[in-house]
């Protein structure tokens, strides 16, 4: 399901404040494209990034990490797709209430037909720099398609997944108080093995469930469920395990770091760690 020895890589940059658009431009150019693509029809809404962000930022949004799919054709290159990582004011200003983690508006758009608009909830957690999203049963993702009238829609959706930050946090809160035995915590990485990796019935993943819940730094190891979702989100998008293939060769797992794929593994492990919170609850 996600590459673990070769990725489509993009280009990407996450800062402790809210990034310039000199920035932006450096790492993800296509939010700044001033038309689509040339393939897209008369049809095609074009929604443009940088004037949304505009309009965001004057509601107190401000974007903290950037990243854009790195393309193979060079056409498409300041069209393609790009993901940012939006925080209210409202957070930022309130930092001793956020904790180790804030929540974020996670924004998706291309101007080439490559994705549809998107918001989404994510939840960025300071010590290790995980990025995470979140699924649209825990937060509202909104959702507007390149046709017919969007500009109105898009500041009122950003409200939406803002609101919903709520039961996100809640949610992390929520995990932070629940104990896993050794078995239980064993259990979420096996299943977070198989969201990792695409294997053929019977074949062993490249890495094991011990790898996935070994912590990177010592304020990790404990046992709730928000550590080991952590701990098992880190090692299995960020890579650097080391591994062997079916055939004996040893190889390091590589990071997550096409566009899609993290944010479709992502989702998955929270999924992963909302149905373990229910069960424990």
């Amino acid at each position: 399901m996600f590459p673990f020895f070769r990725v489509t890589a993009a280009s990407s940059l996450t800062a402790a404040r809210a990034l310039t658009d000199a920035e932006l431009r450096r790492v993800a150019p296509s939010v700044f494209a001033e038309a689509a693509h040339d393939s897209r029809s008369a049809r095609y809404a074009y929604i443009a990034t940088a004037e949304i962000l505009a309009g965001l930022r004057k509601e107190g949004f401000e974007v903290f990490s950037a990243r854009q799919s790195r393309c193979r054709s060079e056409d498409r290159s300041e069209h393609t797709k790009h993901l940012l990582r939006l925080r209210h004011i409202s957070q930022v200003e309130n930092v001793a209430k956020v904790g180790d983690s804030v929540g974020e508006i996670v924004l998706l758009n291309s101007h080439d037909g490559s994705s549809s608009y998107q918001m989404m909830g994510g939840m960025f957690r300071f010590i290790c720099s995980n990025g995470m999203v979140v699924p649209e049963g825990v937060c509202q993702t909104v959702k507007v398609h390149h046709a017919g009238k969007v500009q109105d829609k898009v500041v009122a959706g950003a409200y939406e997944v803002l609101d919903g930050l709520t039961r996100v946090i809640e949610s992390r809160d929520e995990m932070r108080g629940i104990v896993l035995s050794s078995g239980e915590q064993q259990a979420f990485a096996q299943a977070a093995l198989g969201l990792r990796f695409d294997l053929p019935e019977g074949q062993a993943a490249p890495v094991s469930a011990e790898q996935l819940l070994r912590p990177r730094r010592q304020e990790d190891g404990a046992a709730d469920l928000w550590s080991t979702f952590n701990r098992v989100q880190e090692n299995s998008v960020k890579g650097g395990l080391q591994g062997r293939l079916s055939n004996g060769v040893r190889r390091s797992t590589r990071a997550v770091t096409g566009i899609d794929q993290d944010v479709k593994l992502n989702r998955a492990l929270w999924t992963l760690a909302e149905e373990m919170r229910r069960l424990k609850a």
